[in-house]
């Protein structure tokens, strides 16, 4: 009983430090940017790394953890997390602090989906909203001190310590885990897709990091075509490896379940407008309201708060409206609240702008929450760690393409004015358009059937239940 308690407490640990260290470091980045002698909008290249890297090596997660065991694979990934951080600590160049973070992107590539698998394998169906949510809560404690902490430790000490606290934090991760995480691995896993690895890494590397590197001067125009063209290919050449392969590294028929496509495509398409937020607000408020990195983040914590009041709600909304009622609507409101921030000015009250992030801050929380669960509706417990691998997958990218879609889209309207340096006129546009890119998400989801989830929802009886609960 000790054990399936703690256990998500556990897993919990994973998601508070890679939360923690992808909104600590939102608000450092015109510091860190300014002390390794680059722009704060070339640092995109730094968080799409992380993101990349999360991208291509998720996919092995689900592999790994049946053929060596959930609690080896989970005790590696935080040392070679931790191992990334110090390295990004001490990071004196953009690409050193881009390899760095690529290092640690591998790490948070096997942590989170493999907690997340053997919850998957130990909780009823029924309980899946509940757990969760109650599991996603301790996690949501990074993102809520991170931009603060972030902000204090950048304006008052050096910004290197935002990397170097996850060290104990991940230490103690090891120590748990190594007593109460089950080595739970499958009694026959299938046979490794090294090429479908290939394939796959090649294709999300190329066209994730050629989108990237597009509007930025680094690279020639022939090179960074060059990696969206292969990158495009190999995923071509992926789709068409996966209909032959028996065990595909990323299984692609799983999308044939209507559910768990809703929640890949529909979520694809909502990370990418929702995923710009946590990188275009702190730019906003650092370099165009002159707001120092401490002052950005006790503004931006303010969405996270949010997110954490909604866990509790999640289950009764469910179980009031159902997942696609919940999914369209709130997809809208949303998209509302991200359009509501292109408004902001520098003479725009503080407690406006907070307003703005709380409440889009519940809703955006609340609709992660339903994507994340109606994935695994109708999916068997067989397939069940590789719908884990590709659901991450997904995620992982379309957040990239949200950081990569907002400084774009800020690198446009700064170069349309003919400008030298970022100011609050350049941000309006981006948000109206990311906000339009998430509300585009309603499109799917209003193809799922009105009972989509219902089981999840708890709106139906188990099947365990008796006539008498039924009636009662």
């Amino acid at each position: 009983m000790l054990r399936q308690r703690i256990v998500p407490l556990i897993v919990a640990v994973a998601l508070f430090m890679e939360q923690m260290d992808s909104t600590v470091i939102t608000t450092a980045l015109p510091a860190i940017a300014a002390d390794i002698g680059t722009s704060p909008l070339a640092l995109k290249l730094a968080i799409t790394s992380y993101l990349l890297a999360l991208a291509i090596f998720i996919p092995a997660s689900g592999w790994t953890a049946d053929r060596f065991g959930a609690r080896t694979v989970f005790r590696l990934a935080i040392a070679i997390f931790v191992c990334g951080s110090i390295a990004c600590a001490f990071a004196q160049s953009l690409s050193h602090f881009v390899l760095a973070r690529f290092l640690q992107g591998i790490g948070g590539a096997m942590m989170t989906p493999v907690g997340r698998l053997v919850l998957l394998r130990t909780v009823d169906k029924r309980e899946l909203v509940e757990v969760m949510a109650w599991v996603t809560m301790p996690g949501l404690i990074g993102p809520l001190i991170g931009p603060p902490l972030g902000g204090f430790i950048t304006t008052y000490f050096s910004w290197q310590w935002i990397f170097l606290i996850n060290v104990p934090i991940g230490i103690a991760g090891i120590a748990f885990a190594t007593r109460f995480v089950p080595n739970v691995r499958a009694e026959e896993p299938a046979r490794f897709d090294f090429l479908g690895m290939l394939l796959a890494g090649l294709g999300i590397g190329g066209l994730a990091f050629g989108l990237t590197v597009a509007s930025l001067d680094y690279w020639p125009p022939i090179a960074v075509a060059a990696l969206i063209a292969g990158g495009a290919a190999a995923s071509i050449a992926y789709v068409v490896h996966a209909r032959r392969s028996p065990a595909p590294i990323l299984d692609l028929s799983l999308l044939a379940v209507p559910t768990f496509r809703a929640s890949v495509l529909g979520g694809f398409i909502f990370r990418v407008g929702a995923g710009a937020l946590p990188f275009l607000m702190p730019l906003l408020l650092q370099l165009g309201f002159n707001m120092t990195p401490f002052q950005s983040g006790l503004i931006t914590f303010s969405s996270a708060l949010a997110a954490m009041t909604m866990k509790a709600a999640a289950p009764i909304i469910l179980r009031a409206f159902g997942f696609r009622s919940t999914l369209i609507v709130n997809a809208l409101l949303s998209a509302v609240s991200l359009a509501a921030c292109a408004a902001f000015t520098p003479n725009t009250p503080i407690a406006v702008i907070v307003a703005v992030l709380v409440i889009g801050g519940f809703f955006r929380s609340l609709q992660f929450t339903c994507v994340n669960t109606i994935a695994y509706a109708d999916i068997d417990q067989r397939r069940m760690s590789r719908a884990t691998s590709l659901v991450s997958v997904g995620q992982q990218v379309s957040m990239s393409t949200g950081v990569a879609t907002g400084a774009l889209l800020v690198e446009i309207t700064m170069r349309w004015r003919h400008g030298t340096v970022v100011t609050a006129a350049d941000f309006p546009l981006a948000f109206v358009i990311v906000a339009v890119i998430a509300a585009a998400a309603i499109g799917v989801f209003l193809r799922l059937r009105p009972e989509a989830g219902a089981e999840l929802a708890r709106r139906t009886p188990g099947p365990t239940e008796t006539a008498d609960q039924r009636m009662g």
